[in-house]
């Protein structure tokens, strides 16, 4: 007998919960903000936000279906399954937190403030639930994946980024598809998917006024850029953007200590270290989000 559906609700502690948690009571909290000219008013508003968006998803679960709860930190501990329905209520950055976790797991993102949020990947209002759990319409977005030469991976929906673990300059050997291997001293690689680059990977992109052609969400294809390159005797800037499709990927021999992190997630991270190569291109997952 299979089992029934289950609806896993992703959300992060709202910031009145992390201030209160931090000044130990709500009334040291506000006494915190009112000495910098600052009141709880506009956390609580957020707060409420959220709290009746949570409630509006718990009461649509059909009765017969399993639930579970889940907070952004804990997503690194919590075992998703085969029948999930995940349904990310925050921003849209919670959906790339909770993406590299999954296996095609459908993921709704539920939007509690329209107002202040841009809703590209929580683009559901909190009352559409219902209609979502039950229709379930996805599409595919393309993921990025980072691969060491001794097995680790790490899966991003954004980008991923590699480079030193402070703001020294990152040193290694860059192997592109589309050229020849070229020893870098930078401020570290970005490799983006389509959905990344609306964000870091686009700003890099129009800072540096790029030719290149930024995939969209579903293109089966990936960006990349070296940030800062350094030329010297020793290091040269002739590679430092373009594209990946697959099954091409983008080389990186690590000639100094590098950290490897996705979306911004820097406490999970893969280091590489003198020597080590990594391998970055389209990953075999993608994210199926509900629309």
């Amino acid at each position: 007998m299979s089992l029934p559906p289950r609806v896993v609700v992703v959300h992060r502690v709202t910031e009145l919960s992390e201030l209160v948690g931090r000044h130990g009571t709500r009334q040291q909290a506000g006494f915190f903000l009112k000495g910098r000219g600052r009141d709880l008013g506009e956390l609580d508003e957020r707060h409420s936000a959220q709290q009746e968006a949570l409630a509006a998803v718990s009461a649509a679960v059909p009765l017969d279906w399993r639930r579970a709860v889940v907070e952004r930190g804990d997503l690194d501990r919590f075992g998703f399954g085969p029948e999930d329905v995940v349904v990310a209520v925050g921003q849209d950055g919670l959906v790339a937190n909770v993406a590299k976790y999954l296996d095609g797991q459908p993921v709704v993102g539920i939007n509690p403030e329209p107002e202040r949020n841009p809703g590209v990947l929580v683009a559901h209002a909190p009352s559409e639930i219902g209609r979502l759990l039950a229709e379930r319409e996805v599409t595919e977005r393309t993921m990025v994946a980072a691969t060491t030469d001794d097995g680790q991976q790490l899966v991003a929906l954004n980008e991923v980024y590699v480079g030193d673990r402070t703001h020294q300059s990152a040193r290694y050997r860059l192997h592109s598809p589309d050229g020849r291997p070229e020893r870098q001293s930078s401020s570290g690689v970005l490799v983006g998917t389509g959905t990344g680059a609306t964000g870091w990977c686009r700003s890099v992109w129009q800072e540096r006024r790029s030719p290149l052609v930024l995939p969209t969400a579903t293109d089966p294809v990936l960006c990349w850029f070296v940030r800062e390159a350094w030329p010297s005797p020793a290091t040269g800037t002739d590679h430092t953007e373009g594209l990946l499709k697959a099954p091409d990927t983008l080389t990186i021999t690590a000639e100094s200590d590098l950290v490897v992190f996705g979306d911004g997630m820097e406490s999970d991270t893969l280091t590489i270290t003198w020597g080590q190569r990594l391998e970055i291109g389209i990953a075999p997952v993608k994210l199926r989000l509900v629309v």
